[in-house]
């Protein structure tokens, strides 16, 4: 099993700046794509950012420039930088986790959302 636990949400006010963080543990033998996702109330779950293995990034158009993704192989964290935040960022963001098991499975594992909020 795979366990993902994300942290670093909070209030703040807008033009402000946040740090979330995510780290998956458990029986992983690699990781290839690690992500946020978020949804605000009344909407979908949306993908913000997303890097790969190889370290590409890609990102939601609402954040590019002021979201920063990056990874942390040794550790298994995501770090997700988040500047400039908006009201519109208000969501719960969820950490996404997709790798291989050690008994040669795929997984996708989430973890439980942390709420971001962005007061105008």
């Amino acid at each position: 099993q795979v366990q993902v636990v994300e942290s670093g949400g909070g209030l703040v006010q807008a033009g402000g700046s946040l740090r979330l963080s995510c780290v998956a543990s458990g029986s992983i033998v690699s990781i290839n794509f690690m992500g946020w996702y978020r949804q605000a109330p009344g909407k979908e779950r949306e993908l913000v950012a997303l890097i790969s293995s190889s370290g590409t990034t890609n990102y939601e158009d609402s954040v590019k420039g002021r979201f920063t993704i990056s990874r942390d192989d040794a550790k298994n964290t995501v770090p997700l930088q988040m500047n400039s935040l908006k009201p519109e960022d208000t969501a719960v963001y969820y950490c996404y986790v997709g790798g291989r098991t050690t008994w040669n499975r795929n997984f996708s594992s989430w973890g439980q959302g942390t709420q971001v909020t962005v007061s105008s």
